[in-house]
């Protein structure tokens, strides 16, 4: 039986439709990503399956019973509370119950209820009824969990003892996470869940969410999480809404099979339909009219196959000016942050012209101020950094401060340039600012939009050093997606802030990591580092069993017993099933490659990195006692 059957919604704002004959079912344990262009309708069809907006049309039915979560981009708090008991609201039924326990055991205890024994068994029943409920909710277990799910969305202890009141706009919106994953429902409708979230916390939310009993409908705009969390994927776009099995990387797939199959299916129609009606004309009026008519009927009875439909699309590039010396940046014991407050220690490091670095590391770690720093809005709290000669910086701001929120988007664009209105007016239109939607003010745009107005300033700079803070922040799946291409085909120096995994992997071939107070360079991109952490810990983890194996061996007198020859072929017994085990994965993974399956290709290069350290703590232990 489904959990929700959704069926031919319609919605409209006025006389704006939004979309219309929306049909899907919410299946127990299923994983719904919803996807498209920003403005498409995809918050209004969560807000309609939470039951905070009516549609227009249709109608959304819920199993009876059905719980439903729901996250939205605007949380809802009492300020007072600290974080911490923001959390436990969510168990105010199951608190109630542990003090009407409470108050049942003292009135148990007081000796006066022994003298009424048909009272007191009244006591002793409630008492236990109220435990089994209570034991049911697992309401041992509410702190704990509480603990658990902060600790897991990266608030430290101190953090959580804050009032809700003091947290960042960012904080309250993983709270807001919090409480709806703490609240277990059937259903948990997640409306943008990795805004704010770091690359740790966006981590342990996939690895909670896998492991998430009830069903997910999830708005997300970070592929990498909509690749390992969703099974099914509705892309909601031109006002209509369409089905697709599998991940993100499968729908990408499969909608062009699907579009590409329309194309031949419109061309092959529209050729039929163009020698019909050249018959027609030819022969409506000669002896051969009444064959014309019945074709003419054919033709107005046929059912139309629509023209493919390519939604707007940025069209840009980043042009250098002119050639930086050979090296961009250079550091020298240098320490950002501010007066007493020193965040990032920073190496002495070269950065090479053309290089491409992604900079990592916790939310309020310092990212955005050693940014600052590089492009000289913040001076070094200690050294010094060099820039190479003939050095053109672009900076993209997180909060796009560089715009003036009182001007017109022409205007904004004009005031940087010597286009002319008309001229400006084209160059917009590469951005998706058509018709009037140049003349709107920049304080009344969307985050996306304004995102696509700091572009269109970037990109006429002729940078040939771009700092971007957060680029892909309110961009839609197709902007990020263009925005890669865009600087991939960069010739200049690149330094950027990202939380988007597939971003990093595309454009990155250096990573500067910030962890604590330090900052390390490593080479690669993300899902190369990331590869690297894990073989480090699955090397770990194998040597400490290896350890523990070999301490077995080992007399009471601390010397070893008689048994080497026993344990070299017990090793290579080991050895043997490690690489049975190892080559298994590697089959799996050519297939999954050959398939294209994106989140069966990272399951199972995890489990790779883990047998290949086991294998080789193996090869290790080997040489050890065979030796000995």
């Amino acid at each position: 039986m489904s959990l929700a059957i959704i069926s031919n919604l319609d919605k409209h704002f006025g006389a704006e439709l939004i979309f219309s004959g929306v049909s899907f079912r919410i299946e127990h344990g299923d994983r719904l990503g919803l996807v498209g262009p920003n403005g498409a309708g995809k918050s209004t069809l969560l807000n309609i399956l939470a039951g905070r907006l009516l549609p227009s049309e249709g109608t959304v039915a819920f199993a009876q019973g059905t719980r439903v979560g729901y996250l939205t981009q605007m949380p809802e708090f009492t300020p007072e509370n600290s974080l911490y008991e923001e959390m436990l609201t969510v168990f105010a039924e199951v608190q109630a119950m542990e003090s009407a326990m409470h108050d049942l055991a003292m009135r148990m205890s007081d000796p006066d209820a022994l003298t009424d024994p048909d009272a007191y068994q009244a006591l002793v029943d409630r008492y236990a009824l109220l435990q089994e409920r209570f034991e049911h909710a697992e309401g041992y277990t509410i702190e704990s969990r509480a603990r658990q799910i902060l600790d897991g969305l990266g608030f430290s202890r101190e953090q959580q003892a804050m009032p809700v009141r003091a947290l960042s706009g960012g904080q309250q919106t993983r709270a807001a996470l919090g409480k709806l994953l703490l609240q277990s429902p059937d259903v948990l409708l997640l409306d943008e869940p990795t805004n704010h979230l770091d690359l740790a916390a966006l981590e342990w939310l996939e690895e909670y969410l896998l492991a998430w009993k009830g069903a997910l409908v999830i708005v997300a705009h970070d592929r990498y999480f909509l690749d390992r969390v969703t099974q099914r994927i509705i892309e909601v776009d031109n006002h209509r809404a369409e089905e697709y099995p599998g991940n993100y990387t499968n729908f990408i797939q499969l909608r062009e099979e699907r579009r590409e199959l329309q194309r031949k299916q419109y061309e092959a129609q529209q050729e039929q339909i163009n020698r019909t009606e050249d018959f027609i004309r030819r022969y409506k009026a000669g002896q051969r009219a009444r064959e014309a008519r019945g074709r003419q009927k054919q033709l107005d009875r046929l059912e139309r196959v629509d023209r493919p439909y390519h939604a707007p699309e940025l069209h840009f590039r980043m042009r250098v000016a002119y050639e930086s010396s050979e090296y961009a940046l250079e550091t020298n014991k240098l320490i950002v942050g501010y007066p007493n407050r020193p965040l990032i220690t920073v190496p002495d490091l070269t950065v090479e012209r053309g290089s491409r670095i992604g900079l990592l590391g916790p939310n309020g770690a310092g990212k955005t101020t050693l940014l600052r720093t590089i492009v000289g809005e913040l001076a070094p709290l200690a050294g010094n950094l060099k820039q190479g000669t003939n050095l053109r910086i672009g900076y993209y701001a997180q909060t796009h401060e560089g715009l003036n929120s009182q001007r017109s988007v022409i205007d904004e664009i004009r005031e940087v340039s010597l286009l002319s209105e008309e001229g400006a007016r084209t160059y917009l239109g590469r951005f998706q600012f058509r018709g009037d939607d140049v003349f709107k003010s920049i304080g009344v745009l969307s985050g996306g939009e304004k995102a696509r107005v700091a572009l269109a300033k970037l990109t006429m700079q002729g940078a040939n050093f771009l700092v971007l803070d957060e680029p892909t922040n309110h961009l839609d799946l197709p902007a990020r997606q263009f925005l890669e291409a865009v600087l991939a085909d960069y010739d200049g120096t690149l330094i950027f802030v990202s939380h988007d995994r597939y971003f990093i992997d595309a454009v990155a071939t250096d990573l500067w990591i910030v962890e604590g107070e330090t900052m390390r360079a490593v080479e690669g991109n993300y899902t190369t580092y990331r590869h690297r952490i894990m073989q480090q810990a699955a090397r770990a983890q194998a040597a400490a069993k290896a350890s523990a194996r070999a301490a077995q061996t080992q007399g009471r007198s601390g010397k070893p017993v008689a048994l080497t020859a026993r344990t070299v072929d017990r090793i290579e017994t080991e050895v043997t099933a490690a690489e049975q085990r190892l080559a298994i994965i590697e089959a799996e993974l050519t297939t999954a490659s050959e398939a294209a399956d994106v989140t069966r290709i990272t399951q199972l290069a995890e489990q790779h990195a883990v047998a290949k350290a086991e294998l080789d703590a193996l090869y290790e232990e080997w040489e050890t006692v065979a030796s000995s």
